[in-house]
């Protein structure tokens, strides 16, 4: 739509997990490399969390493309942990190739560890990735971690890479699943870009997308910056607001992405409303705990005051209360 009046040969800053348009910054190449690292020297547990929209999916393609380059590397990829663990088991399996037609937990199991033993005579390396594992049950998780006891006595046979949320650390974090955690070998975060970082990162997807070096550049350092404070450093938020920016510079036909476009852009995707509880909710909330709480200490010392001479005795104190 815009690339042309930009002289570009591609969009930018779609938002597909296209890892032709991976931009290798520190912490990304650092969790790339723990990832690899952990996979090719059989450290049996990986685990990598970060925030929502900072580029784990992308990396995880990043890394299904270094492990496809080995011969010797079969993985099984797992992007959908709402399963029960039948389903999950049979799902591992089927993507390793292997039939799971009519059987049950214990064929799928018995294959699968005659799979991995198979491969780990021949020296290989089987890998099973679990993207968005924050969704994972206990009892999955549970299975994962009986999945890491098919070992030799000197070899993990498979390796498990387990990628999510911050919300998998507080899963594991459990007292339940403290056997998994003590077995995880390498554990790495996904942060946020800072403000110098994106700027390489818009520079670098317009680079990538064929847009040539310019002393005017096409976003300004004021412009980069605008971008950071409303992304908060957030690749996915970064394309989002880039790519709506060059559309509406097209509409405008600007040449150039100015500051004022992006406040527009953030505004139209409401980027300045942060995600707080709702007040007047909350206040009607403790305005009605107070109330009930009044009645109930109302209700208590009318129980324990002595009935006054000449009341009717027979007559319970609550009862008097409740007629006044």
């Amino acid at each position: 739509m815009y690339e042309a009046f930009f002289h570009l040969a591609r969009s930018p800053f779609d938002l597909t997990p296209d890892p032709t348009c991976f931009v290798p910054t520190r912490r990304h190449n650092e969790a790339l490399a723990a990832l690899y690292y952990g996979i090719r020297r059989h450290k049996g547990f990986v685990v990598l969390t970060g925030e929502v929209g900072t580029g784990k999916t992308l990396l995880l393609r990043c890394l299904l493309g270094l492990l496809k380059e080995s011969k010797d590397v079969s993985y099984a990829y797992v992007f959908n942990g709402r399963l029960t663990p039948t389903e999950f088991l049979q799902y591992i399996l089927a993507d390793f190739g292997l039939p799971v037609s009519g059987k049950n937990k214990s064929d799928l199991l018995f294959d699968l560890g005659k799979f991995l033993l198979v491969r780990g005579s021949r020296k290989m390396t089987t890998v099973l990735i679990v993207d968005e594992a924050h969704h994972l049950s206990s009892d999955i998780l549970e299975e994962i971690r009986l999945l890491s006891n098919l070992e030799t006595d000197n070899d993990k046979l498979l390796q498990i890479v387990l990628v999510g949320q911050p919300e998998l650390n507080e899963k594991l974090d459990s007292d339940g699943l403290r056997q998994l955690k003590q077995r995880i070998a390498i554990r790495t975060h996904l942060g946020s870009l800072d403000a110098d970082e994106t700027q390489q990162y818009i520079e670098q997807r317009l680079q990538i997308a064929g847009g040539i070096q310019d002393p005017d550049p096409l976003f300004s350092a004021e412009t980069t910056a605008a971008v950071f404070r409303h992304s908060r450093g957030l690749p996915r938020l970064i394309n989002t607001i880039c790519d709506n920016a060059l559309i509406t510079a097209y509409a405008r036909r600007l040449t150039n992405i100015t500051p004022d476009v992006i406040e527009d852009v953030a505004k139209d995707f409401r980027l300045d409303v942060a995600c707080s509880p709702n007040k007047k909710a909350l206040s009607f909330e403790l305005s009605d705990t107070e109330r009930v709480t009044g009645l109930l200490l109302e209700l208590c010392a009318t129980l324990l005051r002595p009935v006054p001479n000449g009341s009717d005795s027979r007559m319970p104190a609550v009862l008097e209360a409740s007629e006044r």
